[in-house]
């Protein structure tokens, strides 16, 4: 029995301390942003036996005295205060019973922050870096046999970066260096998953007199999204999401981008299983560009506007509002969806500070019946329209739900601020 109840006991141990090292590295944020000389309130609760210490005498737990590092331990489940003396990066350690350290968290405490919130759409074009492999097919050769060369060497998703040591910047380019091999095999430097892999392939001479390697390949992604914000540097960030390829749902992984003009040409409504959409037309001609793409992340894509884009869309800067200030109740998000740029009131039912999803922070629902009437509630399109509470600036709309389209995701704001 004794032996039963130990081993009860160490399983029930080493259970505890695997649970809550998981808890800990996925629902408590790895970085935290302070406004200097502000006491700040951070709604994560810390599970038993876990403790939070200060390694900088620059940032104080629980009160806003100068206590020296490391002589201050919270062990709580209410919310946790924290006070920035000055400007800087410190860390902040968590331990277990005090003396198995489990997370670092990294405090940037900061001057205020402004960003313009934007809520306009734009078109999107992004360019993959290398040629993009959305799946591979069968080709009937010029003997009238079926034959698939490219299965089980490609995988959709990879990403052809050279053929023969030239570099891919197109699908023209691949194209070209197939033809020009006449069937003898080519060299492949495929990236699949972060890592460069290198592949042989015999192309096939199809029935139709060309070389083949039996892939489908995408070499540009495009679509319409919403700005969410441009701050003092002429950097903007937009949609609170990445673009994934409509085929593989994969993260495109680009080379570049730009914005360009658009017009909304109609609105979809959306009803319970089917999300509503905003359609509409990108000009790609002489003089309808906006700004640089240079990021596509999961938080959204980066870049930066130029000075046409300025001009035509103006918005004052107001306050960044950061994780510990968004709250529930009312809230607005900021849309061109009308035609003109206008708020629109929400509510924030949700805040979630532990989410594993860096862009479903916020549950929030349209209330506005002018926007219920135009759109239905968020339709896809508005992707980006930026959250506003308080007069600062805490988030974007990111997803709709599609039983109802009235509710949505949100992301905050400084996860999309951090690029």
């Amino acid at each position: 029995m004794r032996r039963i109840l130990a081993g009860v006991f160490c399983f029930s141990l080493v259970f505890t301390i695997a649970f809550t090292w998981g808890y800990v590295k996925l629902a408590v944020p790895d970085r935290l942003n302070l406004v200097v000389s502000e006491e700040e309130i951070f709604h994560f609760t810390l599970p038993p036996g876990v403790t939070l210490e200060s390694d900088s005498e620059e940032v104080v737990l629980g009160n806003a005295s100068n206590i020296p590092a490391g002589k201050v331990r919270i062990q709580t489940t209410e919310p946790v205060s924290m006070y920035g003396a000055s400007e800087g990066s410190y860390h902040l350690g968590m331990k277990l019973f005090g003396l198995i350290r489990m997370k670092d968290i990294q405090v940037d405490v900061v001057d205020g922050m402004y960003a313009a919130p934007c809520g306009v759409p734009v078109g999107i074009y992004l360019k993959s870096r290398g040629v993009m492999v959305v799946g591979t097919g069968e080709i009937v050769n010029d003997a009238g046999n079926v034959v698939e060369p490219a299965f089980g060497v490609l995988k959709s998703g990879d990403y052809i970066e050279t053929v023969n040591g030239r570099e891919m910047e197109d699908k023209d380019d691949l194209i070209q260096v197939v033809s020009a091999s006449s069937g003898s095999p080519v060299s492949l430097e495929v990236r699949r998953d972060g890592e460069l892999l290198k592949v042989e392939l015999e192309p096939v001479l199809a029935e139709d007199g060309t070389y083949k390697l039996g892939a489908w390949v995408r070499d540009d992604t495009q679509g319409i999204g919403t700005v969410t914000y441009v701050d003092m540097n002429g950097s903007f960030g937009a949609l609170g999401h990445g673009i994934s390829d409509s085929d593989t749902g994969k993260l495109v992984d680009i080379r570049g981008g730009e914005l360009y003009d658009t017009q909304i040409m109609g609105i979809e409504k959306g009803t319970s299983g089917k999300p509503g959409v905003m359609s509409g037309v990108i000009y790609y001609g002489k003089g309808t560009k906006l700004g640089e793409v240079t990021a596509n992340t999961e938080e959204g894509i980066f870049g930066t506007v130029n000075r046409r884009f300025l001009e035509r869309f103006q918005s004052e800067a107001i306050p960044v509002g950061f994780r510990q200030d968004v709250h529930k109740g009312q809230a607005f998000i900021r849309s061109d969806v009308s035609g003109e740029v206008r708020d629109y009131e929400i509510e924030i039912q949700k805040v979630d500070h532990t989410s594993l999803q860096k862009n479903k922070g916020m549950v929030i629902r349209v209330v506005d019946e002018e926007l219920l009437k135009l759109t239905g509630g968020i339709v896809q399109g508005m992707s980006g329209s930026p959250i506003i509470q308080d007069g600062k600036l805490i988030g974007a709309v990111t997803h709709v739900f599609i039983q109802d389209s009235t509710k949505g995701y949100g992301i905050f704001i400084e996860n999309m601020l951090e690029h």
